[in-house]
C-alpha cells in the first residue's frame, strides 16, 4: 500500500510558524532570479521546496539564510528578521549545504568541535554536544578517524551535524543525500523524520521526488523563479486531477460489489475482472472502510487490497513540463 504523508497542517493542530518569507525577490542585472516567493514553515514541520535545475531554488534558500539580500520582501526567523547583516535571527538556522563544508585533515569530532566553537561553544557543553552528535548521525566508532578517510555517505551525515551544532530552530536541508549510498541515504531519510518529530521545522531541498513523497508535510513546486504550487501532497495532487486506486483481490460475486461499489459518494469508477476489483476514488483513505463493507455485503471475499495514491511527480511536470532531475 503506498500512502502518502498527512501533513500536519492537515491535522487541525495549533502550529507555530518558524520561518515566514514575503514576497522575495532578487534580481542579477536583467535576470529575475526570484521573482515573489512567499513560503512558512512551522515547528516540527518537514517543507519541501522542489524544482528542476536553474529553478531559484538556491538563491531563496540564500535569502532565507541570510547569505544573500533580498531586493524586494522580508524573512523573518524565529521572531527576527533576517538580513545578511542580522545575527540574532541567523543564530536559530542550521544551514547544511549541498557542497561539504568539512575539513579533511581534522577527525569527525575535531570538524564538530571547531565549529561548535565558532558557534560560540565551549567546555563541557561543547564536549556533551559533540558526543551526543556523533551518537544521532552514527560516527560515535569513527570519531578519531580523519574524514577523508570517510565514505561519502559518513561525510554527508557529519555535515548535517554540523548544521546542527548549536540546536537550531529552522534547519535547512539542501540536497543532503547527493552522491550517497542506499544504506547512508536512508540513515539521513531516519534522522530528518526524527528532528520533526521533536519539533524543529525543516526546509528540505531534493531531485529524489521519492524522498518529497517520505519526508514533507508540505510541498512547494518552484520553476523559473515563481512559486508554481504549493501545499499538501493531497492539495497538490487534486490540482491535476489525479484520482487513487484501490484494487481488491478476491473471490465471490464482485461484479455485484462492483455495482454496489460504484454507488458510494466519491468513488468514480469501479470494475471488476476474475478474481479482483478495480476502484477509482477522489479520497481512499476516507472511504476505504465503506468500500470493504460494501464488497462483503454484496457477496464478495476479500483476500487483499491495495491503494496506490498519485504521487508528486506527475503534478510536478504537470506545472513545469519537465521530470525533477531534468
Amino acid at each position: 500500500m503506498i500512502v502518502g504523508r498527512v501533513g500536519r497542517r492537515e491535522t487541525g493542530a495549533t502550529l507555530t510558524d518558524i520561518l515566514t518569507a514575503e514576497s522575495l525577490v532578487k534580481r542579477f542585472g536583467d535576470l529575475t532570479a526570484v521573482d515573489g516567493v512567499s513560503l512558512s514553515v512551522s515547528e516540527g514541520e518537514t517543507f519541501g521546496l522542489l524544482g528542476p535545475n536553474g529553478a531559484g531554488k538556491t538563491t531563496t534558500i540564500s535569502m532565507i539564510c541570510g547569505l544573500l539580500e533580498s531586493d524586494e520582501g522580508t524573512v523573518v526567523v524565529a521572531g527576527d528578521r533576517i538580513s545578511t547583516g542580522s545575527t540574532r535571527g541567523r543564530s536559530a538556522i542550521g544551514l547544511v549545504p549541498q557542497d561539504l563544508a568539512i575539513y579533511p585533515d581534522l577527525t569527525g569530532a575535531e570538524n564538530l568541535q571547531f565549529f561548535g566553537h565558532l558557534y560560540g561553544m565551549t567546555g563541557i557543553a561543547l564536549e556533551s554536544r559533540v558526543n551526543e552528535l556523533l551518537e544521532v548521525i552514527g560516527l560515535a566508532e569513527r570519531k578519531d578517524d580523519q574524514t577523508k578517510e570517510y565514505s561519502g555517505g559518513m561525510k554527508r551525515r557529519l555535515n548535517i551535524g554540523i548544521g546542527l551544532l548549536h540546536k537550531p530552530q529552522l534547519l535547512v536541508l539542501d540536497e543532503p543525500t547527493v552522491g550517497v549510498d542506499p544504506q547512508s541515504r536512508n540513515a539521513i531519510l531516519e534522522s530528518v523524520e526524527s528532528l520533526s518529530r521533536e519539533g524543529m521545522a525543516v526546509i528540505y531541498t531534493t531531485h529524489y521526488m521519492e524522498e518529497a513523497e517520505r519526508l514533507c508535510d508540505r510541498v512547494a513546486i518552484i520553476d523559473e523563479g515563481k512559486l508554481q504550487a504549493e501545499g499538501t501532497r493531497r492539495e497538490l495532487v487534486s490540482m491535476v486531477g489525479e484520482k487513487d486506486r484501490i484494487a481488491i483481490s478476491g473471490t465471490g460475486n464482485l461484479a455485484a460489489a462492483a455495482e454496489a461499489v460504484s454507488r458510494i459518494e466519491g468513488v468514480t469508477d469501479a470494475s471488476a475482472s476474475d478474481q479482483r476489483l478495480d476502484v477509482l476514488a477522489t479520497n481512499a483513505s476516507s472511504i476505504l472502510p465503506q468500500l470493504l463493507t460494501c464488497v462483503t455485503e454484496s457477496g464478495g471475499s476479500i483476500s487483499g487490497v491495495d491503494v496506490v495514491e498519485p504521487n508528486l511527480e506527475a503534478v510536478f511536470l504537470h506545472l513545469t513540463g519537465k521530470a525533477l532531475r531534468d
